[in-house]
């Protein structure tokens, strides 16, 4: 199929198709004209990558990971993306740690914020100018 056919596939447009094939991640064949051709499997392929993406994942890491994908027998590919993966699993770790932190921050902040327009609603002048 054609990077249009692709596209409409996958919901990724044709310039995101290109820079996939750019990182590595996607492959095609040239027809003698010079357009790209792709395999059926690469919706399948598609899918995944933008699953990666929407995990946080860079498209180096995604490099990286998607040979386990390819070459599954492979034992040193296997280690290898193992060994990127947990890599990966860690910054989301410290993502969420540091996600938690802000969040137990701003939940403070709220809380000082409620007492505050508690008090400034019930304050004479508050009162006076409602009435």
């Amino acid at each position: 199929m054609r990077i249009g056919e692709l596209s409409k596939r996958t919901g990724v447009s044709p310039r995101s198709l290109r820079y996939y094939e750019d990182q590595g991640l996607l492959t095609s064949s040239r027809s003698d004209s010079g357009q790209r051709h792709y395999a059926d499997t690469a919706v399948q392929r598609v899918s995944l990558i933008r699953q990666l993406f929407g995990a946080g994942m860079s498209s180096r890491v995604i490099a990286t990971v998607l040979p386990c994908v390819d070459i599954p027998d492979d034992l040193g590919v296997a280690e290898e993306t193992f060994t990127a993966m947990m890599r990966e699993r860690e910054r989301i770790d410290t993502d969420v740690a540091h996600l938690i932190e802000t969040r137990d921050a701003l939940d403070a902040l709220i809380k000082v914020n409620r007492r505050h327009r508690a008090e400034l609603s019930t304050a004479p002048e508050a009162v006076a100018q409602s009435t």
